[in-house]
């Protein structure tokens, strides 16, 4: 009897357990990434320009350095969330961007084009 009550209990545990983290990997998947380039008035690849992400729900805003490539990743972000995003480098900005919390896609990918001075 207590056998029996001990592998009931274990497969009890084991199937909280197996929901907890489909729940876990459920939200996991619902997460967005915005990635992409700066560039300059050429097209090229910008280096060290700095990308701005602002969370329009909470006002946080997150900041990247771009690498060599210009290349620039947010990942982890919430779905339910708009956000705003610009680059800024040696005085020069690109325009901001939107990412609306009504575009469905999971990976963004922006090109930020440096061609006008700060405000």
């Amino acid at each position: 009897m207590k056998r029996r009550i001990a592998i009931t209990l274990l497969l009890s545990l084991l199937f909280l357990t197996a929901a907890a983290n489909a729940q876990d990997s459920k939200k996991e998947s619902q997460l967005r990434t915005v990635r992409g380039v700066v560039v300059d008035k050429g097209e090229s690849p910008v280096q060290g320009g700095v990308v701005f992400l602002k969370n329009l729900r909470n006002n946080q805003v997150r900041s990247y350095i771009a690498d060599n490539e210009g290349l620039f990743r947010f990942s982890g972000l919430d779905p339910n969330a708009d956000y705003e995003v610009h680059a800024e480098k040696d005085g020069a900005k690109s325009p901001t961007r939107q990412v609306s919390s009504f575009d469905n896609r999971k990976e963004i990918v922006l090109t930020l084009k440096l061609d006008k001075k700060k405000d």
